[in-house]
């Protein structure tokens, strides 16, 4: 008997590692396979680590499992937690710190992550709650303002539901696998802190991504499938990089973006649609069709930057974060507590095929969006509006970057708004104005940048305070109520552009370069015309100032001055004067250019004829060398 009490003994020891022993009341004590306790919805207490191999179809578990160790749930069904779990790991294994700097504006940090007391194993499902406030596994000692940082990280290789109605974190979440919330579950989940999970997010109805008592950063997630609304925030003074492509599933769908005075939302994927039914892997079959509008507005998506500094793309990418028109996506800016601001900032050509306004949702052009545009110095940074922005604000071109308005093809034209205290164009690199059928007229521009109209469609000019050149390649650009004064020179570069100075405040340009066959139009009533100091009163059918040549026509109320071919030296007279300078390319030109200006190459005139004077100076002096030297006897080759 002695000895058969030792081996009972032993066997339940044995035992106890891998199966669970009864302990006080209805909990169990227990480490290694649990299956069976919580397929009999056992309270567990675990004394180390454990699994649950969850066989086909769905368990739902009523118990808790407390204790320390961690939690494995593998097989191939579907676990469902009914109740909150607040087991963590052993305190020998536990290093993570959080930390909460700040001061009156306090913000946490995750340091040292500890290990996952939760992994989700490939083929297994783990569900959080059964659409209740309850169903969550954590331990949340840190106090952290604003939300309950989560002391047990959990690893998801599998897939993690989130069916829960309350705002909850997961701690730090690694794995690869898809963490997905139903659709119309009305729970946030908040991500803090640097989470290295590699697989996909699938939204059904909300997350909060950082906020304004935490950063979050994804370095590896592979995209973000969103059929709700994805929130982002930050703390005071601090930049959240978003570098996942977001994809549409579901109609009306948006990224809503907020951030604090000092800090910043990088946003460098594409918000695309995705045709795809499964969305564990989301993909577009046809990337025009975020362009064109499909059954049922699925595809429709959009933003809403809630007063806050927004910047799409970080300059290695020219893919634009939200491809679509008017049809298909929406964007709004608002003004919360301060104006919002969104920068553009590619390596390459993109293009905003839809407004930018400052409605609720949908109803973009419900009022004028509240906030600024920034096009970003970026080399290669070329920005085309191919529709008609609807924000009231300032646009910055910076240098080396380039704004078009119109994309230059039918259907694609693009304005920016006009008529709002705070419209204005701040250009320091590249306006380019190229509408094929909608006339269009800009608010105030200053800057040290160029304007170029390269449209059919005309662009009237109210307000030109810039410097940079104004060229006209194609169409009109009409000068009202101001004058191209401050613009360091003009160019006529194609033979169908007409520069109108009709209405002009004054005709003063301080340097002209033309192509035959384009046309400058000034009042019919004592016209004139100042290029650099001269000024000249037109009058009869020829008018020569400088190098260049029009012809003189009467039309409406208009004079018209039509470049003539530029002059050969032996059609020169008094009347026309001397030959213009080579000129510099200001634009694309076809046929002759001549250019005028009132100190233009002075500097080439004055190193020209110094330099033929040297050279003949220097001719002379080597011919006279070589009459005086020896002539050597001449050499014959055998």
């Amino acid at each position: 008997m002695k000895r058969s009490w030792h081996l009972a003994l032993a066997s339940a020891l044995v035992a106890g590692a891998v199966t669970p022993a009864v302990a006080a009341g209805s909990a169990v004590a227990a480490d290694g396979d649990i299956t069976s306790a919580v397929l009999a919805n056992r309270d567990v207490v675990l004394t180390g680590d454990a699994v649950v191999r969850v066989p086909q179809g769905t368990h739902t578990y009523t118990g808790v499992i407390s204790g320390e160790g961690a939690l494995r749930v593998s097989g191939t069904g579907t676990l469902v937690l009914a109740r909150d779990s607040t087991f963590t790991l052993p305190h020998s294994r536990q290093h993570q710190s959080v930390q909460i700097p700040g001061g009156n504006h306090p913000y946490v940090v995750v340091g040292s992550p500890d290990e996952p007391a939760v992994t989700v194993d490939a083929g297994a499902t783990l569900q959080y709650g059964t659409g209740g406030t309850t169903g969550l596994i954590g331990s949340f000692p840190y106090n952290t303002p604003g939300y309950q940082q989560n002391q047990d990280n959990i690893r998801v290789d599998g897939t993690l539901r989130l069916s829960l109605t309350r705002l909850f974190n997961l701690g730090v979440i690694s794995g690869s696998g898809l963490v997905t919330q139903p659709r119309g579950m009305w729970g946030t989940l908040q991500v803090c802190g640097t989470n290295p999970f590699s697989g996909i997010f699938d939204n059904g109805t909300g997350v909060n991504f950082a906020s304004t008592t935490c950063a979050a950063d994804l370095p590896n997630a592979r995209s973000i499938v969103n059929r709700g609304s994805w929130i982002i925030d930050t703390p005071l003074n601090h930049t959240v990089v978003q570098r996942q492509n977001f994809y549409s599933h579901e109609y009306g769908n948006d990224v809503n973006v907020h951030s604090r005075p000092g800090s910043k939302v990088i946003l460098t994927g594409v918000y695309s649609w995705s045709d795809s039914a499964d969305g564990a892997a989301p993909s577009l079959s046809d990337p025009g069709l975020n362009w064109r509008p499909v059954p049922h507005k699925l595809n429709k998506r959009g933003t809403n930057i809630e007063g806050a500094d927004v910047q799409w793309g970080d300059g290695t990418t020219h893919m634009i974060f939200m491809p679509g028109t008017a049809q298909t996506v929406y964007i709004n800016l608002h003004a919360r507590r301060q104006r919002s601001r969104l920068t553009f900032d590619y390596n390459g050509p993109v293009t905003l095929g839809a407004p930018i306004g400052g409605g609720m949702y949908h109803d973009t052009l419900s009022a004028p969006g509240a906030g600024d545009i920034v096009v970003a110095g970026t080399s290669g940074n070329d920005v085309t509006f191919a529709a008609a922005q609807y924000y009231d604000g300032s646009t910055t071109i910076d240098r080396r970057a380039t704004l078009h308005l119109g994309s230059g093809t039918s259907g694609g034209d693009g304005s920016l708004h006009t008529g709002g205290v705070l419209d204005k164009v701040i250009d320091n690199g590249s306006l380019v104005i190229r509408n094929t059928r909608t006339p269009t007229a800009l608010p105030a521009v200053t800057g040290t940048g160029s304007v170029t109209q390269q449209g059919a469609a005309a662009t009237t000019v109210t307000s030109a305070t810039y410097t940079g050149v104004t060229t006209v390649a194609k169409g009109s650009l009409i000068v009202s109520g101001t004058s191209l004064r401050t613009s360091k020179a003009v160019a006529l570069s194609g033979p169908s552009a007409v520069l109108d100075l009709s209405k002009a405040r004054a005709t003063t340009l301080r340097r002209l370069q033309v192509v035959t066959g384009a046309k400058i139009l000034l009042r019919r009533n004592s016209p004139e015309l100042t290029v650099g100091s001269t000024t000249a009163k037109v009058s009869g059918t020829r008018l020569a100032i400088g190098g260049v040549r029009f012809s003189v026509s009467r039309a409406g109320a208009h004079t018209v001055l039509t470049a003539l071919p530029a002059p050969t030296p032996a059609h020169h007279s008094a009347a026309t004067g001397p030959d213009p300078s080579p000129a510099r390319p200001l634009g694309a030109s076809t046929g002759t250019m001549a250019d005028t200006g009132s100190n233009f190459d002075v500097r080439w005139a004055v190193t020209g004829v110094a330099g033929v004077v040297l050279a003949g100076a220097a001719s002379l002096f080597f011919f006279v060398r070589s009459r005086s030297r020896p002539r050597p006897a001449p050499r014959h080759s055998r």
